[in-house]
């Protein structure tokens, strides 16, 4: 009876009826923000009739525009090849090189720009600034490397475990100067981790770094590598070469031994390349670029293969449009090359556009949480990229730091999660100073680049929201039983995309059947139909689009909580706990109930140097309640003094939510701060 009643009560506050298929939104829209005059009058898109000219009716020609952005030694006979559903052909015929664009072409006009600066995370260590002529030559001598001393050519995978250095752009580029598929592993992860990539992907030379600082320590980095050669002969996959950089050239600062035949140190052999040029392979534009393998922590990790054309040309417009990247400009991205963002908005999108890239080894908020605003000081950034998981850690850690450093903000975007209305606003507010833009971005690794997004020239923007579909995307949501819901209506389902784009993955590697049944089967209307009108892509996230258009991400459709029936969205329900003053991260899981089969349990992290009340416990109860309704009162609100997080700062629900259900958390040894989980385990009770 109880969840008969969940399923007919109505929302209280959108007065609309809640099934069991949808997800319930209490959420209330903000207010607008208007960007700035002096924004619009240097931004590249301020044409409003854009969206006209990339209405659906009109795909697929108009993504010629952005294959027109880079250059190409031979046009494209075809557009677009959707013959074979869903694998998704681009700008066939065409024949390009990644690495020649982001290079090659900006010598003649960018030569002596800045390329690359490279941040070390030792404040007292010289800023690296890379020009484009630079990364010319140190493109070439290591492509010549990998050519001569490796024997690698196109289509040859290889796996890159790599830190935030200036090398790993470069060994990227080089890979891509010969038409060598690469595949980044994230450097947080373990050996065993970038075993199972090496193993998926058959590569045999992997190319890591002896050492890099995370945090303040020197971490000894070669001995994953070693880790993962071990565990992929396990798997019956043979590594033949491990190329060694090193954070120091001339000194080996791993305490793990070099093994004789099978590592070699690159700094020791460049110099056999010294004068040497490769010439670009000239590869078909469907050929794949990269595999980025997601990271699930169930089952076989998913390589998605991204190709050459179509990837390379969807990242240099959404750089260029929504990023409103200059080639004068000085772009940060703050994000770690081991994940897309990384790939798309560090590497191949701003290089394209002959912008000056930041490449930073650290962490943010080491040693305090000023150091961001001093290094955006000191290069003079002006774009600014990050992650809501960042930008709540520098407002936890240092919420007066921005305005002690004299620097200017023209663009901030926020990427890989929703972000909470409040945490906007002190973006909004503290970092941009009240002058930058923002763009709050929705994508995903096997999108490629941004879908939904503010065009920051057009648009206002209204924090909490992703914003519309950027041009030439075209999204839908639709119900748990598969009718769509009707634009604009405020109610929350799966949001898809009804057309497919070039950025989109080509496949899963080596796992098409993997690729169909996960992304398309379930709400593909005919199997056997030729017309891409019947494929949309299924995102697995659930949104819901207000009246004026504008998608709010409510999160994976996973990390929804059914309460009695009624699904709630753990997203609004932590937006709602960091309404109180006192709370800076906020973090809900599922708990079993044997009444209404889950109920939240709420975890809450405080400001610095506030300790852990009853009072504020009782403060953040009401404030859910206020905000969603009694449906969604926590179980209980659990004060700790951290989340268990990830090396890349995102917080493990995972191990929060063995805790609540009385389970083994698992190994935790790979958490940026494991020892936090037997606190935690004690404030739980």
């Amino acid at each position: 009876m109880a969840e008969q009643r969940a399923r007919r009560r109505p929302s209280e506050q959108s007065g609309a009826e809640v099934s069991e298929a949808q997800i319930a939104v209490h959420w209330q829209e903000e207010a607008y923000f208007a960007p700035a005059k002096e924004f619009i009058a240097q931004a590249n898109l301020t044409d409003k009739g854009v969206f006209k000219r990339f209405s659906l009716d009109k795909f697929p020609g108009y993504f010629k525009e952005f294959a027109e952005l880079l250059d190409w030694y031979k046009k494209w006979d075809k557009i677009f090849d959707g013959t074979n559903p869903p694998f998704w052909r681009w700008f066939v015929g065409g024949r390009i090189n990644a690495c020649y664009n982001c290079v090659d072409r900006h010598l003649a006009r960018h030569k002596n720009k800045t390329a690359l600066h490279f941040v070390p995370e030792p404040e007292h260590e010289a800023i690296q600034h890379l020009t484009y002529q630079e990364l010319y030559v140190r493109v070439n001598e290591f492509a010549a490397l990998l050519r001569d001393f490796c024997g690698l050519k196109a289509g040859d995978r290889v796996t890159l475990h790599m830190p935030m250095v200036a090398e790993l752009p470069i060994t990227m580029l080089a890979c891509a100067r010969l038409g060598v598929i690469h595949s980044q592993v994230f450097s947080g992860f373990s050996g065993k981790a970038c075993a199972d990539r090496a193993s998926d992907s058959e590569s045999r030379v992997m190319i890591t770094m002896d050492a890099y600082y995370r945090g303040g320590k020197l971490l000894d980095h070669k001995e994953k590598a070693d880790i993962a050669v071990t565990e992929a002969a396990k798997d019956n996959h043979k590594v033949d070469k491990v190329l060694v950089w090193q954070r120091y050239p001339g000194k080996y600062s791993s305490p793990t031994k070099l093994v004789e035949g099978r590592d070699f140190v690159v700094n020791d052999l460049l110099p056999k390349y010294r004068g040497k040029r490769i010439e670009p392979v000239r590869m078909p534009a469907e050929a794949p670029l990269f595999l980025m393998y997601t990271s699930g922590t169930t089952g076989r990790p998913k390589g998605a293969q991204h190709s050459i054309g179509g990837y390379l040309a969807y990242v240099t417009w959404t750089s260029k449009y929504i990023q409103d990247i200059h080639p004068e400009d000085v772009y940060w991205c703050m994000a770690d090359i081991g994940w897309i963002t990384g790939h798309s908005y560090i590497v191949y999108g701003p290089l394209a556009l002959a912008a000056s890239s930041v490449v930073f080894e650290g962490v943010p908020t080491h040693p305090d949480a000023g150091r961001p605003w001093r290094i955006a000081e000191e290069l003079d950034v002006n774009i600014f990229h990050t992650s809501p998981t960042a930008i709540r850690a520098l407002r936890k850690e240092g919420p007066e730091e921005p305005a002690k450093y004299h620097y200017r903000f023209k663009h901030m975007t926020t990427v890989g999660e929703p972000i909470e209305p409040e945490v906007w606003k002190w973006y909004h507010k503290m970092v941009g100073k009240k002058q930058a833009v923002i763009v709050d971005t929705w994508w995903q690794t096997e999108t490629g680049g941004f879908l939904c997004s503010t065009v920051p020239g057009i648009h206002k923007m209204k924090p909490g929201s992703a914003g519309p579909a950027i041009p030439g995307i075209h999204p839908v949501i639709y119900d748990e039983e598969g009718s769509e819901l009707k634009a604009g209506s405020g109610k929350a389902g799966n949001i898809c995309i009804r057309n497919p784009w070039p950025g989109i993955m080509q496949t899963i590697w080596k796992d098409p059947d993997r690729f169909v049944h996960q992304y398309y089967s379930r709400y593909c209307r005919n199997r056997k139909s030729k017309d891409w009108r019947d494929w949309p892509y299924m995102a697995g996230d659930g949104a819901v689009q207000a009246k004026d258009g504008y998608y709010r991400i409510l999160g994976r459709i996973d990390d929804v909580i059914n309460v009695a029936g009624h699904r709630l969205g753990t997203k609004e329900i932590e937006s709602a706990a960091l309404l109180v003053p006192e709370v800076v991260e906020a973090a809900v899981v599922p708990v079993a109930d044997p009444i209404k089969g889950k109920v939240p349990d709420l975890y809450v992290a405080l400001k610095p140097g506030l300790d852990a009340s009853e009072e504020i416990a009782k403060k953040v109860s009401a404030s859910v309640v206020s905000q969603i309704g009694a449906i969604a009162r926590p179980r209980q609100v659990i004060i700790v003094p951290d989340m268990p997080k990830t090396r890349s700062g995102k917080i493990m629900r995972r191990v929060l939510a063995a805790i609540s259900n009385r389970q083994d958390p698992g190994d935790v040894s790979t958490l940026a701060n494991p020892e936090i989980v037997d606190k935690i385990r004690t404030a739980h009770g």
